[in-house]
């Protein structure tokens, strides 16, 4: 699926909600080879009656088409609590992009529609949503509610987000997930996109901070968002660049071929330490690369849900 919508800097991402809606549709024409039995592609408005549940919502009338009983699914009915995370410091804002689109998108682009897409699924589902934004301060705070209307006011947020390029701005993650895992008292499946760039003295801080978020019988996934073509491989350019820091403004010049190698064995080692500790831990570890498709995260959406309800 080729969708070429753009959206202009300026004007931020004031189509997402569209977008993210194509994202979902082609996820949902794959499922019949999908083993996610327990998604219905069709949403439907109904459950399987189990033995021993109160008659009390069953449809009879459905039960005299199809000789099944069904209990009715109302709209405040929420069968699961999720509460998605987002990381919006300046180096998830990288690469800089004047224009993206389904198919050019930077870290946080990616992660907004990812976002909106998992979002579209829930409201379907008649699950709770809630959402965390944070960069050098916590941003935005939104319980999980299912309504319309909140939907509506967080794809605002997200497409704000999308629109507004914080400068040189830092973050500590671990003081934001500390807050939020207080925040978050009742059971919830909880996502966070971040790209994990952190000082390495703070790593020990970072993997507490997701422990915390494990509290209370939550489940926890990771989502490691980054670009692969700049940050996991390095494919630069065999210039003289100067390289510059987006959160700090540090700065180093240099030739991108004398330092490839060695960058791709250190970055691809801290991965492969960063999911061993994510799974000594129980937090689920998913890494996310921009230049992909969002069905990665849409399906582990649907394992997690799975085990969850």
């Amino acid at each position: 699926m080729k969708l070429r919508e753009e959206v202009n800097k300026s004007d931020g991402f004031t189509n997402i909600e569209h977008l993210a809606q194509n994202v979902v549709e082609g996820l949902i024409s794959g499922l019949h080879k999908s083993p996610f039995h327990g998604f219905s592609a069709e949403f439907a408005e109904h459950k399987s009656y189990n033995n021993g549940e109160s008659t009390k919502h069953i449809d009879w009338k459905l039960y005299a088409k199809t000789d099944k009983l069904y209990t009715k699914r109302y709209e405040e009915e929420t069968n699961l609590r999720c509460h998605i995370i987002v990381d919006n410091s300046s180096s998830m804002h990288y690469p800089e992009l004047q224009k993206q689109s389904i198919d050019n998108l930077n870290k946080i682009g990616f992660t907004a529609l990812a976002a909106a897409s998992l979002m579209q699924i829930l409201k379907k589902q008649r699950d709770a949503v809630g959402i965390s934004i944070y960069s050098d301060k916590y941003d935005y705070y939104a319980p999980e509610k299912g309504s319309e209307r909140h939907h509506q006011m967080i794809l605002k947020k997200l497409e704000d987000v999308v629109r507004n390029s914080p400068k040189r701005q830092t973050t500590e993650t671990y003081t934001f997930l500390h807050q939020i895992a207080e925040k978050i008292k009742r059971r919830s499946l909880i996502f966070l996109f971040t790209d994990m760039f952190q000082a390495s003295e703070e790593e020990d801080r970072l993997i507490e901070a997701l422990r915390h978020l494990k509290y209370n019988k939550h489940e926890m996934v990771l989502f490691h968002t980054y670009d692969s073509k700049r940050e996991l491989n390095f494919n630069f350019e065999n210039t003289p660049k100067r390289y510059i820091d987006v959160e700090t403004g540090e700065s180093i010049n240099l030739y991108a071929d004398n330092v490839k190698e060695n960058y791709q064995k250190e970055i691809k080692k801290y991965f492969a330490e960063l999911k061993m500790r994510c799974m000594q831990y129980g937090i689920k570890y998913v890494p996310v690369d921009i230049h992909e498709n969002f069905n990665k995260i849409l399906t582990t959406y649907l394992i997690e849900r799975q085990k969850f309800v």
